[in-house]
């Protein structure tokens, strides 16, 4: 077997050298590691402090624009917001009615009830997408509040007060159409009225009649009135001029009824008069079957009740109303002096449109006897009616003396509408 030598030469001195090196290169070893740990510690510290920098800047970032986002996102709300509430002033300013302060404490309470908007029963409308009805009344209404107050200031399932004069001063002052009222109106019994066609040519008892807020009392006293340019004597219609207007002219500006609707080729079957007085060109129409539907006041006199008593179909309202008419149904348009607003161009011109709107394509707009005051009002007349592109069928410029001697200018002629495609 072998041996190991414990001699102290050789065998010391073997041992002393491997422990040396076997130190030395645990030292190097250890230095090496520690080393490594140091700079792999240095390393991540510094990794992890540049990471969390980074994250730090971003999520500040983040934050930054997450905040500028909520502001626009804020500011965008608030100007729907605002424009949404701009479109509700602007519709109830539409409407009109919404103006009226009804807080003031002369308002009627009637006037309140009838300005709520009332649900519609079975809730939104699939075709109109409605949810509520909403009162009609005339934008103007705000400006005559106390009027309208005065108006509506009545026994609810009475009767009505006598207040016509109130309803039409406020018509003429814009205010329509006027509010619905919860009364019943006064009952004037309508005794004698005769069949039609007799009708349209027999006077009945003056009893028929409201007189009330009227200076004239009876039909004597309005005839021997010129209540307007179109009706001086014009509810005699037994034994005045009535009896020939319209079938024997005294002049070149006074067409006849059949020459006339000679001009419509036999196409003329309704028709609409503006300001027909007492209802003598309706009544001629009727003689030809043509059905007529005069708008009318009672500026002075009853002309509504007596173009009823004839037979024939009156509607009170102004020229400001828009006509209650849909487009393209009317085949004839009668007006005189009715077209006369003020010298306002501008308002003669909204009036000239609604009138195209509902004369239907080759029907008749006849002026007769419109008064020319002054050459700069029949140019104007002239130069709106011309822009309409109607077709001059008859245009007669004459010269009348009035009652004060004087000469006067008056227009009459037939138009047709053209058919226009758009």
């Amino acid at each position: 077997m072998g041996s190991v030598s414990l001699k102290v030469g050789d065998g010391t001195a073997r041992f002393k050298r491997a422990s040396f090196c076997s130190s030395a290169v645990n030292v190097l070893m250890l230095f090496s590691v520690i080393t490594t740990n140091l700079f792999a510690l240095y390393a991540f510290t510094y990794s992890t402090k540049k990471d969390s920098q980074t994250t730090h800047l971003i999520l500040h970032h983040t934050q930054k624009n997450i905040s500028l986002i909520s502001e626009q996102v804020s500011l965008i709300l608030r100007e729907i917001e605002s424009s949404q509430k701009k479109l509700a002033q602007m519709e109830k300013e539409l409407l009109g009615y919404e103006s009226i302060d009804l807080s003031k404490p002369n308002v009627a309470n009637e006037l309140k009830v009838f300005l709520q908007h009332h649900l519609l029963p079975l809730g939104k409308d699939s075709r109109t997408g409605i949810t509520e009805m909403v009162a009609s009344v005339g934008h103007s209404c705000e400006k005559s509040t106390d009027l309208l107050s005065q108006y509506m200031n009545y026994k609810v399932n009475g009767p009505c007060p006598n207040d016509w004069i109130l309803a039409q001063k406020l018509i003429l002052k814009g205010c329509e159409p006027l509010p619905r009222r919860r009364c019943f109106a006064e009952t004037i019994p309508k005794v004698g009225l005769q069949p039609f066609p007799f009708s349209l040519w027999k006077n009945v008892s003056e009893k028929i009649y409201s007189w009330s807020g009227l200076s004239c009392k009876n039909l004597a006293c309005l005839n021997s009135k010129k209540l307007n340019r179109d009706c001086a004597g014009c509810f005699d219609i037994i034994n005045g001029y009535e009896t020939q207007k319209y079938v024997k002219g005294r002049g070149k500006n006074d067409f006849l009824v059949d020459d006339v609707l000679a001009m419509g080729s036999g196409g003329i079957r309704i028709g609409f008069d503006i300001g027909g007085g007492s209802g003598t060109f309706a009544a001629r129409m009727a003689e030809r079957n043509v059905t007529v539907v005069t708008a009318t006041l009672n500026i002075d006199a009853p002309f509504n009740e007596f173009i009823a008593a004839r037979g024939l179909f009156p509607v009170f309202l102004s020229l400001d109303h828009r006509f209650p008419f849909y487009d393209n149904v009317v085949d004839l348009v009668h007006a005189a002096n009715g077209l006369d607003v003020g010298g306002r161009p501008e308002k003669l011109e909204f009036l000239m449109f609604d009138i195209d709107r509902i004369l239907r394509a080759g029907g008749l707009l006849w002026l007769d006897n419109f008064y020319s005051s002054n050459e700069d009002k029949r140019r104007a007349l002239t130069r709106i009616i011309e822009q309409f592109g109607y077709k001059k069928l008859k245009w007669v410029v004459g010269e009348k003396i009035n009652g004060a001697g004087k000469s006067e200018v008056y227009l009459s002629a037939v138009l047709q509408k053209p058919a226009r495609v758009r």
